[in-house]
């Protein structure tokens, strides 16, 4: 398993790269897994809202969800970089699946009904990295509060 966090996340250029299938959903899901443990609390609300966005935004099976987020909890565990998660998604996303991309990440920051200073800050910059701009951040912000019923911003 290390050795294909290495081959995606910028590895020995010798060995194989892994897959858009297997590195774009292992890349989202450690965005998505960033986020949740931000605010110091990886929690089970947020641990649900990881996969049930992951089984709606990749084709995967149950047991494939399990293993993606297993294996990003240990590539944030280990890199603790944005960077190499943020490459992939920018390089093999298009505009409107990055905004998307945003999108699934103010969920789970939402997944205990608030948003503090630390996940804000961290959207913030996985959006300049994503090259999503503010104005799009914020418009992603409103999609997801209006679908979650949340009324006001917590930050």
């Amino acid at each position: 398993m290390i050795n294909r966090l290495k081959a995606l996340f910028g590895g020995d250029q010798a060995e194989e790269k892994l897959s858009t299938v297997e590195a774009l959903p292992l890349a989202a899901a450690a965005l998505l897994v960033e986020a949740a443990c931000m605010d110091g609390d990886f929690d089970e609300d947020e641990r649900r809202t990881i996969t049930a966005l992951l089984t709606n935004h990749f084709d995967l099976s149950a047991e494939e969800i399990a293993e993606v987020l297993e294996q990003a909890e240990e590539a944030v565990n280990e890199t603790g970089q944005l960077y190499a998660f943020t490459r992939v998604v920018k390089d093999r996303f298009t505009a409107e699946e990055r905004v998307s991309m945003i999108e699934m990440i103010w969920e789970v920051a939402y997944a205990d009904g608030r948003v503090d200073h630390y996940e804000s800050n961290l959207i913030r910059r996985i959006g300049g990295l994503l090259f999503v701009s503010d104005r799009d951040r914020g418009v992603a912000q409103k999609r997801v509060r209006a679908r979650l019923g949340i009324t006001s911003p917590s930050v």
